[in-house]
């Protein structure tokens, strides 16, 4: 091993050829010609669906990593074979180093235990007990005694917003409420991994978009690692350092929103990814151009990797294009006309020219 390959970390996650297939001959199909057969001729052939097929990516510590795809893509089933609350067909599962697959059922509690939590669309909580009890309950089956797990119930109850709310039950609660109550459990054991598998799918939009606000000021405070499954693509958008865009069990495409929309894979992707507004998504350096002739910029400064939203109102007040620099090198200049050129649809986002 090179001294440049030493010092790059570990990943948080390592998946290795992934298979979950499901159905009568699903120990014939991985390794055969079958693996090669669509979802349509497979079924056809031999009963079985693959519902994961042949997964492999890498998610760094501190990242969040969303999968997504439409119903029936595969995601929820990717994130159970993640946790092993199904068994995969074939592949590898590394989590901290720890082999999930190969886990026994002691070492596999244990590393639920401690490694990694998880959050579910439907809360789960335990409706006879009050709020800070459903917290502390990863800790009280650990055996943990209750002042010990009582206090820490009170640092997580402070950190998710659930201030006032700890001698609550989880049906005085909305529904916003509750999932708090759903993050703080899962933080309570403070793991390394949360994997969360829709968990504001049952939300109204408003409730919805605080609790990917506070998912987003969680991993800022916290640097957890999170995969985070979504059909919605707007949240992938919001939330992902990376996305991975599933389609009939496969992985299609992988990148920051900034990769897929400028280089959509294929035709799906591109087609998902269409009403997707650029001036989200984009940065500044995608559309900083050469100043034009006679054009006079003015004395404004933005980073380079500044989402052109965020940018829109600097740019419009400004008095002529504004400077976009990287690392203190300018490399061009961005005008609103630029800006409204974008958002009408009539800017390319491969431009720069």
């Amino acid at each position: 091993m090179s001294v440049a390959e030493a010092m790059i970390p570990s990943p948080a996650i390592s998946v290795r050829g992934l298979w979950k297939v499901f159905g009568p001959k699903a120990d014939q199909v991985v390794g055969t010609p079958y693996a090669d057969l669509s979802r349509e001729d497979l079924l056809k052939e031999t009963g079985c669906t693959a519902a994961v097929r042949d997964v492999s990516f890498d998610v760094a510590e501190g990242e969040v990593f969303v999968v997504m795809g439409l119903s029936g893509s595969g995601k929820s089933t990717l994130v159970r074979c993640l946790t092993r609350l199904i068994e995969s067909t074939a592949g590898e599962v590394l989590i901290e180093g720890d082999d999930i697959l190969k886990a026994s059922p002691a070492q596999l509690r244990e590393l639920r235990r401690t490694e990694f939590s998880m959050v579910f669309q439907h809360f789960g909580l335990l409706p006879h007990r009050k709020v800070i009890d459903n917290i502390a309950y990863p800790l009280e089956i650990q055996g943990v005694k209750k002042d010990v797990r009582y206090a820490r119930a009170e640092e997580v109850i402070q950190l998710v917003g659930l201030q006032g709310y700890g001698n609550a039950y989880p049906e005085q609660l909305s529904g916003g409420m509750q999932q708090r109550v759903g993050l703080a459990r899962a933080l309570t054991v403070d793991p390394d991994v949360m994997f969360l598998d829709e968990p504001f799918s049952a939300l109204d939009p408003l409730i919805r978009r605080d609790m990917q606000a506070e998912v987003i000021r969680l991993h800022r405070e916290l640097g957890k690692t999170m995969v985070f499954i979504t059909h919605d693509l707007a949240e992938a958008m919001k939330l992902g350092d990376r996305i991975a865009i599933m389609r009939d069990g496969a992985i299609v495409q992988m990148g920051t929103a900034k990769d897929l929309v400028m280089n959509p894979a294929d035709a799906y992707v591109e087609d998902f990814l269409r009403d997707i507004p650029k001036s989200h998504v984009l940065t500044l350096d995608v559309i900083a151009r050469p100043l034009s002739p006679g054009e006079a910029a003015s004395g404004v400064t933005l980073p380079g990797s500044t989402i052109i939203r965020d940018a829109t109102g600097a740019i419009i007040g400004a008095h002529g294009p504004v400077h976009v620099v990287d690392d203190g090198r300018e490399i061009g200049v961005v005008s609103s006309e630029d800006v409204l050129a974008l958002i009408a649809g009539e800017h390319s986002p491969e431009m720069g020219d």
